[in-house]
């Protein structure tokens, strides 16, 4: 696992020493981490990155994981799909599983610390036990789209989260009017995890070989987990309509979450969708794929992430740290990310990302430009030491009523 010292030539010694002076008035806090997962997802992928670093810089960091039935699951996923305001039916009872489930939880985890952070509605019902941590700090840390929830699922969070004493989402359109403090933080990449490291082109043809995708054709392809909010069925309609006219390969790479049991539906009308055909490659990789996917990036075109809602997206973040073209859905916080005919194209219909790929295409000094331009956005604003700072500063106001400047200056 890294070290801070090895993020220094791509940040500078500063950033560092930046981190360790805001993390000196840190020392030995104790911080609780909970998610829904150890493995698959974005939010476990950054916790597994992030608390080696944590620990490093002098706190005590702990990350437990919640555990559930597999009704549970699916109760959660259709949480999931609602507060991203995709309709869904949700009937008492499953409200009552997800609040029991919260409790037997509760009665199994270790809340001890001095900041507890939970992560996403999964671990949210945890938040009733603080009141045998009275010195504990809480907060949520919301990674979806709430934007445009479901009501009935919104409002039965809501006295959950009133209970936290702030809210921390991906991008400014995600905040709600609540009587509490909200405030943002951008998700992150680690340059330095098998997933984005560089690759030599003999590694890259070799990860294709053994998954049997072909380079003889310019290669389109999305990484995500097969979930209806990807729209994996879009992307093979837009690519089908590019390939009209100029040859290309369409790859769809995901891999299973624990907590996500509607990726095999998915995967399964994808494949429908795909009819067999030959230049579409649906490939659903094990767990800790990184470096097929990796591979798979760095090899491609253009790539694409045609989401209809997104939290962040960091598959958007990964293709642009390695300087792809990307053709992405103005959704959630992609346009973080992608600003449009700089660090790549925003899209928002099949036939706007018909348009963004063959023009990426048919342009490569123009798709060049703009990978260069994205990873150098990516290098400036979402890589994991500065995901960590943001941390960092949110634990130091977390503690204090006074506001992140006047705390990260303080000498």
């Amino acid at each position: 696992m890294p070290t801070l010292a090895d993020y220094e030539p791509i940040i500078g010694g500063s950033a560092i020493d930046e981190l360790r002076e805001v993390a000196a008035r840190l020392m030995d806090r104790h911080i609780v981490m909970v998610n829904s997962t150890r493995s698959g997802g974005g939010v476990a992928e950054i916790l597994a990155r992030m608390m080696p670093l944590l620990k490093e810089l002098g706190l005590r960091a702990r990350w437990e994981v919640i555990e559930g039935t597999e009704a549970f699951y699916r109760v959660t996923k259709k949480f999931h799909n609602a507060l991203h305001g995709r309709p869904e039916a949700i009937t008492e009872e499953m409200f009552r599983l997800f609040a029991a489930t919260g409790e037997q939880n509760a009665a199994r985890l270790d809340l001890q610390g001095d900041l507890i952070v939970i992560h996403d509605p999964q671990p949210i019902p945890l938040v009733e036990t603080r009141a045998a941590h009275p010195s504990a700090k809480w907060i949520w840390r919301c990674h979806i789209d709430v934007s445009n929830p479901q009501p009935d699922v919104w409002n039965f969070l809501k006295p959950f989260i009133l209970k936290f004493d702030a809210a921390v989402y991906s991008a400014a359109p995600f905040v709600q009017r609540m009587a509490m403090r909200q405030l943002l933080i951008a998700p992150s990449i680690d340059p330095l995890s098998e997933k984005n490291r560089e690759l030599s082109p003999e590694e890259i043809a070799v990860v294709l070989g053994k998954l049997g995708v072909p380079q003889d054709e310019p290669i389109v392809t999305q990484v995500s987990r097969f979930d209806y909010l990807k729209d994996p069925l879009g992307v093979i309609t837009a690519f089908r309509r590019v390939r009209r006219s100029v040859k290309c390969r369409l790859v769809l790479a995901g891999g299973p979450a624990t907590d996500d049991p509607e990726s095999d539906e998915v995967l399964h009308r994808a494949q429908e969708e795909a009819h067999g055909d030959p230049e579409i490659h649906l490939l659903m990789l094990p767990p800790n794929s990184d470096v097929e996917i990796n591979a798979l990036q760095r090899a491609s075109a253009v790539v694409v992430q045609k989401s209809i809602r997104e939290g962040f997206g960091l598959t958007v973040a990964e293709a642009l740290w390695k300087g792809r073209p990307v053709a992405a859905s103005a959704v959630g916080g992609i346009p973080l990310q992608v600003k449009h005919r700089y660090s790549g194209l925003l899209v928002h219909s099949i036939e706007g990302t018909v348009q963004a790929v063959k023009q990426l295409l048919n342009n490569p000094d123009y798709a060049r430009r703009l990978g260069e331009n994205g990873r150098e956005h990516v290098r400036q604003n979402f890589l994991l030491t500065r995901h960590l700072q943001d941390y960092l500063l949110l634990f130091l106001l977390a503690g204090s009523s006074e506001d992140v400047v006047s705390l990260a200056s303080r000498p």
